[in-house]
């Protein structure tokens, strides 16, 4: 597998080795002792699979405590992936990245601890797979605005306004949520 790094520390994107022929392809999407070697000695307790339609934005989501690190990927469709650095003492704090996924590239993304995590689907039907190296626990969740002009994430263009949760559509200013040290 390859890592790239991104241009915030933490976050990588991972291009896994593809073995394809006539039949299809082949690819391994975790590998403990691969993913040690390069850095990433990860231990996963849960894993989770979302499916929506083009234009669903889901996120920016965190949780404090009991932080997840999470390794993304798109099984099917296409999305554009954003982590946000809550680290206050990162000089990339409230910064982005953003990478696109899709069944295409086969691209993943690791997104640490201490960032806010969320996608926009650029495609019907879009199964989006997720391991996390803690348990969802719901009353430690925060969901930083997706929309926030002091983060000023750059989401491509859909058909309309993103589709939103109720939840996520009451998302916080960065200068609202908890930061991590």
């Amino acid at each position: 597998m390859k890592i790239i790094e991104t241009a915030i520390p933490g976050p990588v994107i991972i291009e896994p080795r593809v073995f394809g022929d006539a039949r299809g392809f082949f690819m391994e999407t975790w590998n403990a002792a691969q993913f040690a070697d390069q850095g990433l000695d990860l231990d996963f307790v849960q894993d989770n699979h979302s499916r929506s339609q083009k234009g669903v934005l889901r996120g920016l989501h965190f949780q404090k405590p009991g932080a997840q690190g999470k390794l993304v990927r798109v099984a099917r469709g296409a999305v554009f992936d954003v982590a946000v650095d809550l680290r206050r003492s990162s000089e990339h704090f409230g910064q982005w990245i953003g990478v696109e996924l899709s069944q295409q590239n086969k691209r993943m993304l690791w997104v640490p601890e201490g960032f806010a995590h969320g996608f926009l689907t650029l495609e019907d039907d879009t199964d989006f797979l997720y391991k996390c190296t803690a348990l969802y626990a719901p009353e430690n969740e925060y969901t930083l605005a997706w929309d926030d002009p002091a983060v000023g994430i750059d989401w491509p263009e859909t058909a309309g306004e993103p589709i939103v949760s109720d939840k996520d559509a009451k998302g916080l200013a960065l200068g609202k949520v908890p930061a991590f040290p």
